[in-house]
């Protein structure tokens, strides 16, 4: 995917709401200046961003409370789950810095620029169903897509309740998640249906988490099963920090009852891998690692080369075929996609 071209019309009405937006940023930042002179905000201090409203942002303090903030305009692209300080005022405050990220999720915008949607991620829990079936190449993009990120992928079977009138598919899923098994990834079973939840929390319960996956394997059930008034916190959160007509555009953050927090929004469910090279895609698949670099020619396509260290390793049964099978499809749809 390439950026989109603007017209001459569009990248001036571009650059004239850019102008617009700096001159707004600019009476906030005087505006959050005077009220530091007069004491009218209170000392800073170190909080967390749970949502997202247009040019402000719900920062959440050590003690938990929650404040609608302005955003000073040297501070661009804040999003859920990013570490800032901040100073409470009424009743706007304003958030006065951005802390460092030790991760951030990306999607590309209208124009192919990859923007960040969420941040300190810790885990990104892939989630599957019975139903509809799981293939091992949708797995295997999750997994690239996370390893690119740096952030810890946990494979989530949900509606295992599914499989008790079904033992051909239950062996299949059975084989399927073995695989995964073997290359040390986490694999959780559950079924948010009846609720059984109790390895998933465990499993939640340390990190800052987001659930990725293809439409009907129950992502949203399962939020509603871990939290069943998450609908109406977000709407609460809404409703009680609502200045102007601002509503939430982006992820909101949600704190577990068993520990961990979860990071929900549609936007952030699926992304994709047309960005990364072949050399990235490899390096999501863990028994290829080992070989990567390894191979007789510096752009070897592990087709045919003479001298492919993957290849050879294929031949000595150290990845299986069905593994150099998928990164092969995952690697043709990025050269696909970019024609």
């Amino acid at each position: 995917m390439g950026k989109r071209k603007l017209t001459r019309r569009q990248a001036w009405r571009v650059e004239k709401i850019q102008e617009e937006r700096a001159q707004r940023a600019a009476r906030r930042d005087q505006a959050a200046d005077a009220a530091l002179a007069a004491g009218e905000l209170g000392p800073e201090q170190e909080g967390l961003v749970v949502a997202h409203y247009g040019a402000q942002v719900e920062v959440e303090s050590a003690a938990g409370q929650r404040s609608r903030c302005h955003v000073r305009a040297n501070i661009e692209g804040l999003v859920t789950g990013d570490r800032v300080v901040w100073c409470a005022g009424e009743p706007t405050g304003v958030v006065v810095a951005q802390l460092d990220r030790f991760s951030e999720l990306k999607r590309p915008d209208n124009y192919g620029n990859l923007k960040p949607v969420a941040a300190n991620i810790g885990r990104i829990f892939v989630v599957i169903a019975p139903e509809p079936q799981p293939h091992a190449n949708l797995i295997d993009r999750y997994l690239v897509a996370a390893s690119a990120v740096d952030i810890e992928p946990v494979i989530l079977l949900n509606k295992t309740d599914l499989l008790a009138g079904d033992p051909a598919l239950a062996r299949d899923i059975d084989r399927l998640l073995q695989t995964y098994v073997e290359l040390d990834y986490k694999v959780v079973r559950v079924a948010a249906n009846d609720n059984a939840l109790g390895d998933l929390e465990a499993a939640l319960a340390d990190y800052t988490s987001v659930f990725v996956g293809q439409s009907g394997v129950g992502k949203s059930s399962l939020v509603n099963a871990l939290l069943p008034d998450a609908g109406l916190r977000v709407g609460a959160l809404s409703e009680n920090t609502r200045k102007g007509t601002h509503t939430t555009t982006t992820a909101v953050l949600l704190h577990l009852p068993g520990g961990g927090a979860l990071i929900d929004s549609p936007g952030i469910r699926e992304f994709g891998l047309w960005h990364l090279s072949p050399e990235e895609v490899g390096q999501g698949f863990r028994e290829m690692l080992p070989y990567l670099g390894h191979c007789r020619f510096s752009n070897c396509s592990h087709l045919h080369e003479p001298g492919c260290a993957i290849i050879d390793a294929l031949a000595a049964g150290d990845i299986r075929q069905e593994r150099l099978d998928s990164y092969r499809r995952i690697v043709a749809a990025l050269n696909q996609s970019s024609m």
